[in-house]
């Protein structure tokens, strides 16, 4: 049996007929993630600060300080710096503590040198990792917050009591 075709065109114009009954696939885009690339020629030494997530395949020497995202060593990065981040993906080389509010993940590739705190750590076969390791939980943290207004309450209300006294 035949098939129209998909242009159907009417008797004086070469124009294609419109298909109502053509069905468009709505597109749905994802934001783009906000990421700063330092290539691989490029060496930075001092302190790095921002808000938004790193790659670094070339080299840092000193701090790197991004507690609200993800830092992440490429194959080709070598870091001397200590990191604080919400994440740290190590598939080079670290020298230096890495202090992470979320994750650690050091990839079979992946080489640390140094104290890691975190509150989840993963290390693939091959990784190696010299240094201690901290595992802190998400409790913890808000445990001690609550412990430390709870001593200061008994302090404020003996030095009240004292002053009454005198």
């Amino acid at each position: 049996m035949l098939q129209p075709s998909e242009y159907t065109y009417n008797g004086k114009s070469n124009q294609p007929v419109s298909n109502p009954n053509t069905f468009t696939p709505v597109k749905t885009v994802s934001a783009p993630v906000e990421q700063a690339t330092i290539g691989r020629s490029l060496v930075i030494k001092g302190e790095l600060s921002g808000a938004e997530a790193l790659y670094i395949d070339g080299r840092i020497e000193g701090k790197i300080t991004l507690p609200d995202n993800r830092v992440t060593i490429g194959r080709n990065g070598s870091v001397q710096a200590n990191i604080i981040a919400r994440e740290v993906v190590v598939m080079g080389k670290v020298s230096g503590n890495i202090d992470c509010s979320d994750r650690v993940d050091i990839r079979s590739e992946g080489s640390v040198t140094g104290d890691v705190s975190t509150v989840r750590i993963s290390v693939e076969d091959g990784a190696v990792l010299k240094g201690g390791i901290e595992v802190r939980s998400s409790e913890r943290k808000q445990q001690n917050q609550s412990q430390a207004k709870a001593a200061e309450t008994p302090k404020a209300e003996l030095a009240k009591a004292a002053t009454a006294h005198a």
